[in-house]
């Protein structure tokens, strides 16, 4: 990792020699200043040079095959440039524009239509593409990811490695602690790089093992995407190499503590370069004295961030709250959805047996639910949650664990038919509907077995719920 830096400032500082130009910044070692490097300084001026850098073979750029018609000739494909992605400046509002990133990485956001910043996007941007370690902090559903996605693949495109790298050896590590973020992750960092002609691979537990080495044997890797346990074991098997680790992130640091990964993460993080020797990204909805004084361990002067807003639950869901009898509760689901023609729901459980008994006796009553928890295979994990993207299945039954990382457009109802026991797992539930300016609603019962927990869901959630008894027609016998 060292020698690969001291040649990228040894040949920058020949370039120096030869021109009148100031050489790009790079990144610097433990033995400079902890800010890595002025990237901003670096990159101001792209749009003018874009032309000169060099670019990944793509469909773009690809030219297309003669064809033996006479009559005519294929029309050549349309670059794509930046002016064909206008955003007029908004005040207050941030563009991607205004960070002056690379065209391939433009492109890639014009096809997902990102044209302004949110909050956490804008804040963490300016910090991150310039090499700083950070610490973020915002609510799920805000845009996170697709910020760290963002300055990596820049980066990754700024400071093109010079020789072929060996097979395993990834140059950022993205750790996630559950299998659907990570596969998500993973998922937006190949659309976010189809342009750019980087290598992503995710590794998580659940699924085959031996597919995955041959993925890792496939190509070089840019992005690898994993969870502790199954990275551990591919670390293990020397599959896998983190001494070249560039930039590292830890997305969720909060639920990663809860879930009891921290010493498998701290195993992982031995293996990568020294703080310092590489830049540190570490996410987290909230701010513990464990986050950070993790952070601290693993940062050097960390930029801190957090957009904290009003109200934890995001503005654009419609919270309710129905007060039922336990032994009411499925007679008011069944009737609540059929009666709503509900498109796309998720239904929460506090439990795996719950779940799974809830998740059966919908599919008896001839609705198209399916279980997602932890004791379902990963591959049936995965074909689910494409089912429930397509339509064929409408309703999934969740546990918190595999809940939190469903990213799925289109959610109109998140129901609670328990109760979470952390307040915090409420803010991550009801973060699956009213995503990316849409509208959504949570519906949760309370009972006479977690009513309890209300005034605490409220406190953390910072807002106060409106509670009512269902009407009599949600309560007949189905």
């Amino acid at each position: 990792m060292l020698k690969k830096l001291f040649k990228r400032s040894h040949d920058n500082a020949s370039q120096n020699s030869q021109s009148s130009v100031a050489s790009p910044a790079v990144k610097q070692t433990a033995a400079a200043t902890p800010v890595k490097s002025n990237k901003a300084a670096e990159r101001s001026g792209r749009s003018a040079d874009s032309a000169e850098r060099p670019k990944a073979a793509t469909s773009d750029s690809v030219k297309p095959k003669a064809t033996k018609s006479k009559a005519r000739k294929a029309a050549p494909v349309k670059p794509w440039r930046r002016e064909d992605f206008a955003v007029e400046p908004v005040e207050g509002k941030k563009r991607f524009h205004d960070f002056d990133l690379p065209d391939d990485v433009m492109h890639a956001i014009a096809d997902l239509n990102f044209k302004y910043c949110s909050d956490i996007q804008a804040a963490t941007l300016v910090e991150s593409l310039e090499g700083r370690d950070m610490i973020g902090k915002a609510q799920t559903g805000t845009g996170k990811t697709a910020a760290f996605l963002i300055s990596i693949i820049t980066d990754l495109l700024d400071y093109p490695l010079e020789y072929k790298p060996a097979k395993g050896v990834p140059r950022a590590l993205i750790i996630a602690p559950t299998r659907e973020l990570a596969l998500q992750i993973a998922s937006d960092a190949e659309e976010l790089g189809k342009y750019a002609n980087i290598g992503v691979v995710a590794l998580v537990g659940g699924m085959d093992y031996d597919r995955q080495r041959k993925q890792l044997a496939a190509r070089p890797v840019d992005i690898l995407v994993a969870t502790p346990g199954r990275l551990i074991d591919f670390v293990r098997s020397s599959d896998v190499d983190l001494g070249d680790v560039e930039v590292l992130v830890l997305d969720e640091a909060d639920r990663m503590l809860s879930m009891g990964f921290i010493p498998d993460v701290r195993t992982i993080i031995r293996h990568t370069p020294r703080k310092g020797d590489r830049q540190t990204l570490l996410y987290s909805a909230t701010f513990t004295d464990d986050v950070m004084n993790l952070a601290r361990q693993w940062t050097v002067d960390a930029k801190v961030i957090e957009i904290a807003p009003e109200q934890k639950s995001t503005d654009s869901v419609e919270q309710l709250v129905y007060l039922v009898s336990r032994k009411d509760k499925y007679k008011l689901l069944r009737n609540f959805m059929q009666l709503n023609q509900l498109e796309r729901v998720i239904v929460f459980g506090n439990r795996r047996d719950e779940t799974r008994r809830l998740a059966e006796r919908l599919q008896k009553d001839g609705l198209k639910a399916s279980l997602m928890s932890g004791e379902i295979t990963q591959q049936k994990r995965v074909k689910t949650l494409e089912d429930f993207r397509s339509g064929k299945i409408n309703i999934l039954v969740a546990t918190d664990v595999a809940g939190r990382g469903i990213h799925v457009d289109g959610v109109s109802h998140v129901i609670n038919y328990a109760l979470p026991e952390d307040a915090d797992d409420y803010v991550h539930r009801i973060g699956r509907t009213g995503r990316a300016g849409s509208t959504g609603t949570s519906i949760s019962f309370a009972t006479e077995d977690d009513s309890f927990l209300l005034p605490e869901i409220e406190e953390v959630a910072g807002v106060k719920m409106k509670c009512v008894y269902p009407d009599p027609n949600l309560l007949e016998p189905v």
